[in-house]
């Protein structure tokens, strides 16, 4: 296996982190909600998961670019530019509702996380079309 394949599994393993991490915080949430668990311990978990997914997309973004520089990827290609493009709107909606959630609504934060894994979810049709 070389630098490529290496450097792509990491790629796709922090994605499905990010990505996957979104479906289960979202089921825990709904659970804990339905148990009547306090609140308080709903933002620990949640928090918590945001410092998995940071990371995670960190780690997705530095590899990609990696993975730019070692296929030989133009920056001017259309997919890549689309997957950037969906790349860049998810970390500006995550970065949002982070720094807003503890003043936002629990219904437009469970609208906010519902579109961020939509667009999460794109980000991996994009790269599949790549």
């Amino acid at each position: 296996m070389g630098w490529v394949e290496i450097v792509r599994v990491i790629h796709l393993l922090a994605a499905a982190i990010w990505t996957g991490g979104q479906i289960v915080l979202a089921a825990l949430v709904l659970t804990l909600l339905r148990a009547g668990t306090d609140r308080e311990h709903i933002r620990i978990a949640a928090r918590r998961f945001a410092q998995l997914s940071w990371g995670a997309m960190g780690v997705s973004i530095a590899t990609g670019i990696l993975q730019v520089y070692l296929i030989g990827y133009p920056w001017s290609y259309g997919r890549l530019q689309i997957k950037i493009g969906i790349v860049t709107l998810a970390f500006v909606m995550a970065a949002g509702h982070q720094l807003t959630a503890t003043r936002t609504p629990p219904r437009i934060r469970g609208i906010i996380e519902i579109a961020l894994l939509l667009v999460s979810m794109g980000i991996f049709v994009a790269a599949v079309a790549i």
